[in-house]
């Protein structure tokens, strides 16, 4: 068995480890049965189907019909500004409050692109707190601070 195709098959390696642990994990929850369902029923067979798709890209890298391909090195300095910038977002929330802390987290993590553009990054800002606001504030109801103290005092 030779390995044709590196990136699906660390792809595929990640996503049956993922699979495992979440299906793993879900066990601790009540389970119920397929009638009524627990809190731990759907996890684990999501979890469940996606080690099984994992295990599918896994076993296709190896194939002779795979393209050759490596796995190309970090681009490290993106990293660090996706990561960085949830980071930041998780710590500027209660200050900031949602709408402009999403701004904060789009234009920081945008500097990781190497086709960085103003317009699109706005145009990404605002259609992502529109969507965070139906879903966070309309739908669930969720308690936090949508807006700055400063404009709301």
């Amino acid at each position: 068995m030779q390995i044709r195709n590196r990136k699906d098959f660390a792809s595929g390696l990640m996503f049956v480890a993922v699979g495992l642990i979440f299906s793993g994990v879900a066990t601790t929850y009540n389970m119920g049965t397929a009638a009524k369902m627990g809190p731990g029923f759907f996890p684990f067979w999501l979890g469940l189907v996606l080690a099984f798709l994992g295990a599918i890209v896994t076993l296709s890298a190896t194939s002779k019909k795979a393209t050759e391909e490596t796995i190309p090195s970090w681009d490290w300095p993106s990293v660090l500004w996706v990561t960085g910038s949830v980071v930041l977002f998780g710590v500027v929330l209660a200050y900031l409050g949602l709408i402009l802390s999403l701004f904060v987290l789009v234009f920081i993590s945008a500097m990781a692109s190497h086709e960085f553009h103003w317009k699109g990054t706005v145009i990404n800002a605002v259609i992502l707190n529109v969507i965070a606001y139906i879903a966070f504030v309309w739908g669930l109801k969720l308690q936090f601070q949508v807006w700055p103290s400063f404009f709301t005092a």
